[in-house]
């Protein structure tokens, strides 16, 4: 159980982007599920350090929960009250040459302020949940797909390898790379695009 204390941070790290719309006791709580679960799966002859692979364990567990709480449940009632304020408060746009406050649309529409700021705060949230989970979706694809590479550029033998480092992640040059390594910058060249072409067949 110690061990899995020292990966703690990691759940933080995680967590941290998300505290702002859920409580963040619960997505720890959530987050060391999937740190234990992790835990539990984890072989230790993987060619993976234990954080990559937690990390996987970890996100996918906030991921459904923030799914599961994506389900909040709107009335119809409330979705086409809404519906309706949007369409008056055009409407008086346009005849009063401003826009109209809530009060004066709900006063327009017969209804209760309450009622019309339940309606508009309530699809607010559930249209905030989900534009969360759109984005928690494409940042875990994009950390997928970094430690995909990352997996797959320790695989490279030494010399392309090096080549990769230099030319993607130092910005050196075909010529800088060339000196740096001792070949010429034609050799620099036609390994690169053998390089790049034998990483994306294996992404």
């Amino acid at each position: 159980m110690e061990e899995v204390l020292d990966y703690e941070g990691l759940v933080y790290s995680v967590i941290q982007k998300y505290h702002r719309r859920h409580d963040l006791e619960d997505l720890y709580q959530v987050g060391m599920i999937g740190l234990m679960d992790a835990y539990q799966h984890y072989d230790s002859s993987y060619d993976t350090k234990f954080s990559s692979f937690a990390y996987y364990y970890i996100i996918g567990e906030v991921n459904k929960y923030i799914r599961n709480s994506s389900s909040l449940k709107v009335s119809k009632s409330l979705i086409a009250l809404k519906s309706r304020f949007l369409k008056m408060k055009e409407v008086m746009t346009q005849k009063l040459g401003r826009e109209p406050s809530d009060e004066e649309v709900a006063l327009y529409l017969e209804v209760p302020l309450s009622l019309l700021e339940e309606a508009l705060s309530a699809t607010d949230e559930v249209k905030s949940i989900e534009d969360e989970y759109a984005f928690l979706q494409s940042y875990e694809e994009n950390c997928i797909e970094m430690l995909d590479l990352k997996e797959e550029l320790r695989r490279l033998p030494e010399t392309e390898r090096k080549i990769i480092c230099a030319r993607y992640f130092q910005d050196f040059t075909q010529r800088e790379t060339s000196e740096l390594l001792g070949m010429s910058q034609v050799q620099v060249s036609r390994n690169e695009s053998k390089i790049l072409k034998k990483l994306r067949d294996r992404l």
